[in-house]
């Protein structure tokens, strides 16, 4: 496997596993998709405005809180790197950013209190593994905190945890959800070194947005964006940007089979409709003009007709 290969694989499974880690029903369970039971989830992010893109987490409901030495239910770490056979002796050296908005003020101490509780390496500004800079680049001054966006920031850190232990975290916090700062955030991950750039939110797509393309479009480095959590709907920006890695999610249950896990795909990557009318993005089949989706993505449907 190519070190770029290896960077998106690990990526698109950190972001597969962002979503699936919140929303999957009864994860700790092996019960098979047909026997789990719908979870109760609420949306960790409020609808944005326009021009504002919105987190993807879901936050379960129906579960009630544990005592802070509980050990928690769902898979670990070791499940999901077991059940994606993630190569996790790599990854040294290596960079993942997440980029996300407005500010986590306990991103560190969430991702000391998951790392240790799983036994994985710390990963401290201390140490060096881990960096936490606002829009600009520098440690200061810190956007405002939103709860929400907390939620997918901490989450995002933990699921890069587990599929990469090794590598070093970048957390920048664009100063709100517009299109602008989370843009000019993707670019400061690059600037400043990621290999690799997760960005775990998304909007509808919308006239103009081929201008934001640019800043999602590093050569040499990976950029990988959520497709959406919430069943067949308009396709996602930035997911939609030719070169973006584009990952919808998947429920994962263990089995009885060579593999040891079943997985099911959501039916959320959505379709890019306005991308599509560039006519370079139309391909001519069987006599129909069909829509050929910017770039690959994770439990999607296949290309539709206009």
């Amino acid at each position: 496997m190519t070190m770029n290969a290896y960077r998106i694989a690990v990526l698109a499974v950190s972001l597969t596993l962002g979503a699936l880690a919140v929303a999957t029903p009864a994860a700790a369970s092996s019960a098979s998709p047909s026997a789990a039971a719908s979870p109760s989830v609420d949306a960790a992010c409020a609808q944005a405005a326009p021009g504002h893109a919105r987190c993807l987490s879901l936050v379960r409901t129906d579960v009630r809180a544990m005592a802070a030495t509980a050990t928690p239910s769902g898979f670990g770490p070791s499940d999901l790197q077991a059940a994606y056979n993630l190569p996790i002796a790599r990854g040294a050296g290596q960079t993942i950013a997440i980029v996300d908005a407005y500010d986590d003020p306990t991103a560190e101490a969430d991702l000391a209190a998951y790392r240790a509780q799983y036994g994985l390496p710390p990963c401290t500004t201390a140490n060096g593994c881990f960096a936490k800079v606002n829009q600009a680049g520098a440690a200061g001054p810190d956007p405002e905190v939103d709860g929400g966006w907390a939620v997918e920031i901490s989450l995002d850190l933990d699921m890069a945890s587990a599929a990469c232990p090794k590598c070093n975290i970048l957390l920048v916090e664009g100063d709100s959800s517009l299109v602008d700062d989370l843009a000019a955030s993707v670019d400061t991950a690059v600037s400043l070194g990621a290999d690799v750039v997760s960005n775990s939110y998304g909007l509808d797509e919308f006239n103009g947005m081929e201008d934001y393309f640019i800043h999602y479009q590093h050569s040499g480095h990976v950029i990988v964006a959520s497709s959406g959590d919430y069943g067949f709907t308009a396709a996602s920006f930035p997911a939609v940007t030719p070169g973006v890695v584009a990952v919808g999610g998947t429920s994962l249950y263990a089995a009885d089979n060579t593999r040891g896990w079943t997985e099911k795909a959501w039916s959320g990557a959505g379709s890019a409709r306005l991308h599509c009318r560039r006519s370079s993005n139309r391909l001519r089949a069987g006599g129909k003009t069909r829509c050929l989706r910017g770039r690959p993505s994770r439990g999607s449907h296949p290309p539709h007709s206009p």
